[in-house]
């Protein structure tokens, strides 16, 4: 097969098309586009960028895209271990055992319950006898309104979050897909440049590809490591807490 980039420029030179039309249509910059042609690869921010812009490419062209991007797999991308890796089936009296199991309980659920109980008890042994004794003073009634206000935010401090607040700051070029718990496309595959805004995003889940580490992020307020990676980065964001997503699990915008 001829090489990716010859493929593309040939049909654009072709068709009697310029880099500048080109970037009109597709929103892939010129320079983009000039690297792929050279298969210049590592011009372009990473390898998910790679196929995107392949794909949109070839597409706008009207060329068989899937064959393209699959040669770049092939000649440009390593396969990930966990994708090498032969994955051994679960024996069927596991995989019942696995589907009978009751959810875990978090370990600092029982503590928390603990606290919220003593604070509960205290605020009524305080209302208790605030109704036996006689009417404070102005001083004494400010007390007490203040320890209602400490009890109230003791309690809401152990009140489980039902969302999760995604946001992103590029620190390179970085390439953003973020889908939310039913698939809707939130943030749908787009390059983001240092100085420019990610739209903040929250949802009671959601599921997010990185192109890669270039980014500083917070979830729920809270910074999150994006480790660097030689394929795309994945996160599964939920309110009990983040995890992984391997490249076959992770949203695809394009």
């Amino acid at each position: 097969m001829p090489d990716i980039g010859s493929t593309l420029r040939e049909a654009r030179t072709g068709s009697g098309i310029d880099l500048g039309e080109v970037e009109n249509r597709t929103k892939i910059r010129a320079r983009y586009l000039r690297a792929i042609e050279n298969e210049q690869w590592d011009e372009l921010p990473g390898p998910v960028y790679a196929k995107s812009f392949v794909r949109t490419y070839a597409d706008y062209l009207g060329l068989d895209s899937r064959a393209l991007v699959e040669e770049f797999k092939r000649e440009y991308e390593r396969p990930a271990e966990h994708e090498t890796r032969p994955v051994s089936p679960l024996p069927r009296d596991r995989e019942r055992g696995r589907a009978r199991r009751a959810p875990r309980v978090p370990s600092w659920a029982p503590v928390a319950l603990v606290l919220v109980a003593v604070v509960v008890a205290l605020y009524l042994v305080g209302t208790h006898s605030s109704n036996n004794s006689a009417t404070p003073t102005s001083a004494h009634a400010s007390a007490r309104h203040r320890e209602h206000r400490a009890h109230r935010r003791t309690i809401t401090a152990f009140v489980k979050p039902t969302t999760v607040k995604l946001e992103l700051v590029p620190t390179a070029p970085v390439y953003v897909c973020l889908v939310n718990g039913s698939g809707a496309k939130l943030i749908p595959g787009q390059v983001f440049d240092p100085g420019q805004t990610i739209p903040t995003e929250t949802a009671s889940k959601l599921m997010l590809t990185l192109g890669n580490a270039s980014v500083q992020m917070k979830v729920n307020d809270v910074p999150v490591k994006v480790a660097p990676s030689s394929t795309s980065i994945g996160f599964l964001l939920e309110p009990s807490g983040n995890s992984s997503l391997p490249p076959s699990q992770q949203p695809r915008c394009t």
